[in-house]
């Protein structure tokens, strides 16, 4: 048995200090107070904890580990490792990989994988095609995450634009849809217009005017809409507008039909960071105006916004390299995610209780979970020990991603991810990372 001792737990809209026995995989049992000699005396590990925040796994909802089939980039050993150790003990990774796991084979395929690789635990998304809804209609939803519908650019078929075929996914298919939404016939008139001024090399200052805030309203809005009308569980991935949170409710969100995501980058960038990062920090949807990142924080803070998330998204430097038109979209961020949250708390932005609500507590109730995302007796011993006391610089030598590179490199930020637990197990100590496969899938409440 392992002993965290004298934590301070941040748990649940608490902060208070305890202590944590971890039993196997699972949390034994939580001590407010003294803990009995009889208990010390039992642990084979004693971590004496005093200062530091305990809180539950961080569970991120989009990723993109690039298994199978772009590995050069990420795989999900490596993206796993950089994961824990930043604090996320869960992750549910996108299909746009190759071959795309648009079939229940190829989803399979990925849970094997994963098995043999991931330090943190995982699901999968079934990626929507205008074609494969008798496969969607299959999908585990006690295993599977949800169906990932592009309703705007991505890679190969999986841009579902015919009517019909989004209809029928929202009609028929009766798991979670989780949703990129930005209109692609809009995109497409915002890249003519940009081409006549600069021809095919456009400055990337321009990636949020052509992935424009009408590109992402209007097609948010109409994944709204189609949920409101067949009653869908829809999810909205990474909004990015203020414009887009007139669509959403404020209420409990185990009452929620619809809810929606924010990611790290849309709440850390604004338009203005393009100047000094230039496509280190192209996304789509893109990083758009500071009034927008104003928007998103506060509409995170109303509960119109219900989790935060990364969309990690790894890239070799070399495909980031060019314009708008040229870039790879999307960046590394999942080993950082938690802190850069923390240093919000740190602006006096969030508290530490908000942080633990959307990013641990949240995730877990929205996908319904089964036994994560609380510091809760008989719940998997997911658990991260923070020191608020102690600064962390972000370098090359530290990025643990595949690709090696980070846009939040020489930031420093106000807390150190310390140690991280993966269903009991000790996966990541005072910056190494165990090559101990830790990590299980996740089980649906549903």
């Amino acid at each position: 048995m392992i002993l965290i001792h004298q934590a301070t737990l941040i748990n649940e809209g608490k902060t208070i200090e305890g202590s944590v026995l971890i039993e196997g995989e699972k949390i034994a049992k939580i001590f407010y107070g003294k803990v009995p000699e009889n208990v010390l005396a039992t642990c084979s590990d004693v971590i004496e904890a005093q200062g530091l925040y305990l809180i539950p796994g961080v569970i991120d909802d989009q990723v993109h580990f690039r298994e199978p089939g772009l590995t050069h980039k990420g795989d999900i050993e490596t993206e796993s490792r950089a994961a824990v150790a930043g604090g996320v003990t869960s992750f549910m990774d996108m299909p746009n990989t190759m071959p795309q796991t648009i079939t229940l084979a190829a989803l399979e395929d990925k849970f094997e994988r994963a098995a043999q690789k991931s330090i943190a635990n995982y699901s999968f998304y079934l990626g929507a095609t205008n074609d494969n809804i008798e496969q969607l209609k299959k999908a585990d939803p006690k295993k599977v995450c949800g169906i990932k519908v592009f309703m705007g650019a991505s890679t190969g078929n999986m841009l579902v634009d015919n009517p019909k075929s989004l209809q029928r996914i929202f009609a028929e298919v009766g798991m979670l849809i989780a949703t990129h939404c930005e209109k692609e016939e809009i995109i497409r008139q915002n890249v003519e217009i940009f081409k006549k001024r600069f021809g095919e090399d456009i400055p990337i200052k321009y990636h949020p005017s052509i992935r424009s805030e009408e590109a992402c309203y209007q097609s948010t809005a109409q994944a709204v809409e189609l949920a409101g009308k067949y009653g869908s569980r829809l999810h909205v991935l990474h909004l990015s507008t203020g414009k887009e949170l007139s669509l959403f409710d404020v209420r409990p969100l185990e009452e929620k039909r619809i809810t929606a995501e924010v990611c790290v980058h849309h709440l850390w960038f604004s338009d203005e960071d393009y100047a000094r990062l230039g496509s280190r920090i192209k996304w789509n949807p893109a990083i758009k105006t500071r009034a927008d990142r104003e928007a998103l924080r506060e509409g995170l803070k109303s509960g119109k916004l219900d989790i935060v998330a990364t969309d990690h998204a790894p890239h070799l430097p070399a495909e980031k390299e060019g314009g708008c038109l040229q870039a790879a979209s999307g960046g590394p961020l999942i080993q950082h995610s938690l802190q850069m949250m923390l240093e919000l708390v740190n602006q006096g932005i969030y508290t530490p209780e908000f942080v633990v609500e959307k990013m641990c507590h949240a995730p877990a109730t929205l996908f319904k979970i089964k036994d994560r995302g609380y510091i809760r007796e008989g719940y998997f011993a997911d658990l991260v020990l923070v020191n608020p006391g102690k600064s962390y610089k972000v370098t090359p030598s530290t990025v643990l991603y595949k690709c090696g590179w980070s846009p939040l490199e020489d930031e420093t930020f106000s807390h150190t991810i310390e140690k991280t637990f993966v269903n009991g197990r000790l996966v990541f100590d005072g910056g190494t990372v165990s090559r101990e496969i830790a990590g299980k899938p996740l089980e649906f409440n549903r």
